[in-house]
């Protein structure tokens, strides 16, 4: 079988397994659960078979035209070099793991069979993102991924924070897609094709006419979906899902496509020096912003997703300083340890019947109680903070060397200030990211109180996926090694002074973060806590921190956070205030406008509509007293209205005689 055939296969499985699993989802409920599973890990297993003929030193291409349009023609075909053939790789993997580790996690809910094929369906569109050689294919991959995540996010559509995360994760996401659309037709019409190839070989000839508007319209659409300043909103309110559904879009789909789209085509975005240092502008603000406030969060899946957000500025921020090896890189290894940290979050919840931070730091127990979760997420998190030699540390170190090249000059078309500022925004994010890891930790596995109900085991089928991605997490980074080959031949090694500046200013952070932790927590009084909890394992349930008669989280003395942020803590906790500034300044004139355009139409439109319907109405009921059914009352009005035709036409004529 030819690669081009085994590359085709690979979305084309998860799609079929989405089709008949919606088919057999309620006549034969006994094959959901094979059918999410197997087609997604073959797609996996064809995925790395791919990789391995592709070699990352070469690059395949395939094409046939889908349908003439008589101008810029649209055709289906492939496009894989070393960054395709790892990201998919990827995708398949996580999505293995998402769909595996669902079937425990989920077992008992009654719509697990739409939630399986819309994962399925999700990961056969991310991998048509990746192998599409057509930007216009692409972009179908893309607008699929978005729908998906609607459905997946409202999963629990009972729940008000559900339906409201879905909608607001769909129109964000919109907003920058528009824009996006815009971009691509730009680019294809300076290009004259939608191929990625003729569009690297226009660019390398000199022949794209605008850059800059090409660049910035893209940039709209990558930053709504990879959830990057300022369209990042949707992603901590789409927490409201199913967790494993959390990992998946923080890992391998959705908020990946941006970054990836950008490493494909980060050619063009290089023709433009403006679009450079708008994209590490972006990515400084992200990453900067992103770890204040997950270090005020206090709901575990909300720390982590502003962990991808802030992850997610420095893959952002290599490529603003031209360096995409570095930003797949990255990609790569916090895929794996951020999937780690949601499913082990998910292993929390469960344990601990609550999703709040405040509440999982009042109750004892957990470590003990959960070991695998325990000790696949101290692996996840170490990772996070980028502790040596944990997978982390190697990319994030990736993006600094990248930036610090860039700063001194060394990358040619790049602009220095662009690596001044990812370099300092890197350096003072990796501060902050221990810092919020470490009170993650803290304050799920060292809180103090009273133990929470115990839910049993844990499936075997949670457990032994946390263990599957702790690998990964744990000795990804030393691929680092043999894989330049994927990366465009350059080293990903770390160099003396940022490792030493990013580790310093990690273990910094960290340290901080615990002698604060010991200070607040020797003063502050242990509560007694009485839990109740009604719903274990339903997310669509989850118990707050007053079900279990606990102080609010933002009253809680024992929250290194409030000391850290200070001042910042309120603001930080809600995210800047930027729903709120969101509210003013698009949603209320929208909604506004609406009201005034609906007084229009119900009070002047409709009026005039009414009144001309009145008024048929009323001469209709005039011409209807006329219609008596006497016939003799007929014929006197036709004698009477005779006599009047008569003695009218007897006047015009003597009018006329007279003139």
């Amino acid at each position: 079988m030819t690669t081009t055939t085994l590359a085709a296969l690979v979305p084309v499985l998860p799609l079929l397994g989405a089709v008949a699993g919606l088919a057999l989802g309620r006549t034969a409920p006994g094959f959901v659960r094979p059918l999410a599973v197997l087609p997604t890990l073959a797609a996996a297993v064809l995925a790395v078979l791919v990789a391995v003929r592709q070699g990352g030193d070469t690059v395949i291409e395939a094409a046939t035209e889908l349908t003439p349009t008589g101008s810029v023609p649209i055709t289906l075909g492939l496009h894989i070099d070393g960054f395709a053939a790892l990201v998919a790789v990827l995708v398949g993997v996580v999505a293995s793991c998402v769909q595996t580790y669902s079937t425990g996690y989920l077992r008992e809910d009654p719509r697990y069979p739409s939630y399986a094929a819309l994962v399925s369906l999700f990961t056969a569109a991310m991998l048509l993102v990746v192998y599409s050689g057509d930007l216009m294919v692409l972009l179908v991959g893309w607008e699929i991924m978005g729908i998906c995540s609607y459905f997946l996010v409202g999963h629990y559509w009972e729940t008000p924070e559900a339906r409201s995360a879905s909608l607001k994760a769909f129109l964000v996401t919109k907003l920058g897609d528009v824009p996006f659309l815009f971009g691509l037709f730009a680019l294809a019409a300076d290009a004259g094709t939608f191929r990625i190839d003729g569009i690297l070989s226009t660019v390398a000839s000199g022949d794209l006419d605008h850059p800059t508007l090409v660049a910035l319209l893209l940039l709209a659409g990558v930053a709504g979906k990879s959830a990057q300043f300022p369209l990042h909103t949707w992603l901590p309110d789409a927490m409201a899902g199913p967790t494993p559904v959390s990992a998946l879009i923080h890992a391998a789909t959705m908020v990946a496509a941006g970054i990836y789209f950008v490493a494909r085509l980060l050619p063009v975005f290089a023709a433009s020096a403006a679009a450079l240092t708008m994209l590490a502008v972006m990515a400084a603000v992200t990453m900067v912003g992103s770890a204040l406030a997950a270090l005020a969060q206090d709901d575990i899946k909300r720390v982590l997703a502003y962990s991808t957000i802030g992850q997610l500025g420095y893959m952002a921020g290599a490529l603003a300083v031209g360096d995409r090896g570095a930003a797949v890189f990255h990609l790569l290894s916090h895929a794996a340890f951020k999937a780690l940290l949601f499913l082990a979050a998910g292993a929390v919840i469960h344990a601990a019947g609550t999703n709040s931070l405040t509440a999982m730091s009042r109750t004892g127990g957990l470590a003990k109680r959960i070991p695998d979760a325990y000790w696949t997420m101290t692996v996840a998190l170490l990772a996070l903070a980028a502790i040596p030699p944990f997978a982390g540390f190697f990319s994030k170190e990736a993006v600094l060397v990248a930036a610090e090249h860039t700063a001194l000059g060394d990358r040619a078309g790049v602009p220095a200030g662009a690596g001044w500022t990812v370099l300092v925004a890197g350096l003072l994010t990796a501060l902050l990211t221990a810092a919020y890891a470490l009170r993650l930790w803290l304050r799920a596995f060292r809180g103090r109180g009273a133990e929470a109900p115990d839910h049993g085991r844990q499936p075997i089928a949670m457990t032994s996926v946390l263990w599957i991605l702790a690998i990964p997490s744990l000795g990804f980074g030393l691929s680092a090694l043999v894989l330049d080959d994927w990366f465009d031949g350059e080293s990903l090694l770390p160099t003396l002074t940022t490792a030493v500046l990013g580790t310093g200013l990690a273990v910094a952070g960290g340290a901080v973060t615990y002698a604060v932790w010991r200070t607040v927590t020797a003063r502050a009084v242990p509560p007694v806590a009485t839990p109740h909890v009604a719903h274990p394992d339903a997310e669509a349930g989850l118990v707050e921190a007053e079900a279990l008669h606990l102080p609010h989280p933002a009253e809680d003395p024992a929250d290194p956070g409030r000391v850290l942020l200070g001042p910042l803590y309120g603001p930080a906790a809600d995210g800047f205030h930027l729903d709120a500034l969101y509210r003013k300044v698009f949603v209320r004139p929208v909604v506004g406008a609406a009201s005034l355009v609906r007084f229009l139409d119900r009070e002047v439109v409709d009026t005039y509509v009414s009144g001309a319907a009145n008024t048929a109405k009323g001469l209709g009921r005039l011409v209807r007293r006329a219609q008596t059914g006497n016939v003799q009352t007929y014929l006197s009005a036709l004698l009477a209205g005779s006599v009047v035709l008569a003695i009218a036409a007897v006047a015009l004529a003597n009018a006329f005689a007279g003139a």
